[in-house]
């Protein structure tokens, strides 16, 4: 029997190798997916951090809002707000107080660094964080409500603390402090010391540093504003500071009452002088800036509206100084407006809050030294000769013409004078003429000829 060659068994199919080095690639990147979210996963969110290091105002309040908002974002464990403030406004910081009681991330209101207070309305922001810390050194409290400006009489006095104190109770019960302590804050502007604060259970505890502030509240218990209980997880998390923005930082120093009062009569200066001085441009369009940015901050804080009627007097009184000259009567009268009304157009709770009677008197002063100096150029120049026509040239002194020297029996000769040549006369007939290139003294104007005589040497 023949034997057959056996056909060779055929080897592993190439598409079989493939197959397999696909299935462990694929592994291998799921593997590395699943590294990297666990090394994401294991980087804890960030602790976002607010600095409010200045008075409470509308522009404080956005900024916080803003912050709390961010954290949400981010889902962040706690927001660290880093406080030092003499006070401010009672309707922001309601504003703020509301944000923080409904804000869905802890927050933690610590008075820092060591040197800082937390006055009036920062007290009212302190009692009502999440988790209120301090650093040594620091104070909290004198939060009694004031109305600058005005003598209350005594049932308006109590409704005003009345509902202040009501308002602070509204939310200090709640987080577990010091309910008689915090009154006292307001109804007898108490202030205590980091220590004290702790003594009177008016805060949680007391921190050298942000970090040891987190590390200190790893792992505890903390009850909302709503009243469920939460457990700070904050070890090892970063902390991410959110910085005002651009218009924040803006509009804050807008707030301060000096300079917007500064910057408001620059503008009013500016304008002051394209009215006196049409066609500038200028002067006007900047003016006109200065006046609206100074009105966007003053918006800001409240204003006593009388006054804003003793500045209309003043400016009305300036304008009509120029109009109708009193010998510097209605501009020192203008000044006077300016001064009163600067010194009293911010009606602010607290003395950060309102113009320095330095700034108005300096920014008054200024106003009107210059709108008086202004006036009186005006007025001398109104006072001033005709600068044209021939009647322009009494006073002047022409040079008598080498080759004209005289002109016939009319006595006329001709003089140069600002390069022009006229037929001048002796005003004293009788007298000869003066001798080629003397200097001679226009007297008079006849029709189109110059009386003159000789220059006498002084």
């Amino acid at each position: 029997m023949t034997d057959r060659p056996h056909p060779a068994l055929p080897s592993a199919p190439k598409q079989g190798t493939f197959a397999v080095r696909q299935r462990l690639n694929l592994i291998l990147v799921l593997l590395t997916a699943l590294v990297c979210c666990c090394g994401a996963q294991a980087q804890p969110a960030p602790v976002i951090k607010l600095t409010l290091h200045d008075t409470i105002q509308p522009v404080s309040a956005g900024y916080l809002e803003r912050g709390l908002t961010e954290a949400a974002r981010r889902h962040s464990p706690a927001v660290l707000v880093s406080l030092g403030t003499p006070g401010g406004l009672l309707s922001s910081t309601r504003v703020m107080v509301q944000a923080i009681e409904q804000s869905s991330v802890p927050v933690i209101v610590y008075i820092s660094p060591s040197g800082s207070r937390a006055g009036s309305a920062g007290f009212f922001l302190l009692e009502a964080a999440d988790v209120a810390a301090m650093a040594p050194g620091t104070n909290a409290g004198a939060a009694h409500p004031i109305i600058e400006g005005r003598q209350l009489d005594p049932i308006l006095k109590e409704k005003i603390e009345n509902d202040t104190t009501a308002f602070l109770r509204s939310y200090v019960s709640r987080r577990g402090h010091n309910l008689q302590a915090a009154e006292d804050a307001v109804l007898n502007s108490k202030s205590y010391s980091d220590e004290e604060a702790l003594k009177l259970n008016l805060i949680d505890l007391t921190a050298p540093d942000d970090a040891a502030l987190l590390r200190s509240l790893e792992g505890r218990q903390i009850h909302r504003f709503d009243g469920s209980a939460q457990t700070l997880h904050l070890a090892g998390a970063p902390i991410v500071v959110v910085e005002p923005s651009l218009r924040e930082r803006i509009l804050s120093r807008l707030a301060n009452p000096d300079l917007a009062v500064l910057v408001m009569v620059l503008g009013l200066l500016l304008i002051y002088l394209e009215l006196n001085i049409p066609g500038t441009i200028v002067p006007g369009a900047l003016g006109a800036l200065f006046v609206t940015l100074a009105l966007f901050g003053l918006n800001l804080l409240p204003i006593h509206h009388t006054a804003i009627f003793l500045l209309l007097a003043g400016l009305a009184m300036f304008i009509l100084e120029a109009q109708f000259p009193s010998h510097g009567g209605l501009a020192l009268a203008g000044t006077i407006c300016l001064i009163v009304g600067l010194a009293t157009l911010v009606d602010g709770p607290i003395p950060e809050q309102r113009v320095h009677i330095s700034t108005a008197v300096a920014a008054g002063l200024g106003f009107g030294g210059i709108s008086f100096a202004l006036v009186w150029l005006a007025l001398k120049a109104r006072r001033n000769k005709v600068l044209t026509g021939p009647q322009a040239m009494i006073g002047a002194v022409a040079i008598v013409r080498p080759h004209l020297a005289g002109t016939g029996d009319t006595g006329d000769f001709q003089v140069e004078i600002r390069g022009e040549l006229w037929q001048a006369r002796l005003i004293s007939p009788g007298k000869s003429h003066p001798s080629s290139g003397s200097s001679v003294c226009v007297k008079a104007v006849e029709g189109l000829v110059l009386l003159v005589e000789p220059c006498t040497s002084s």
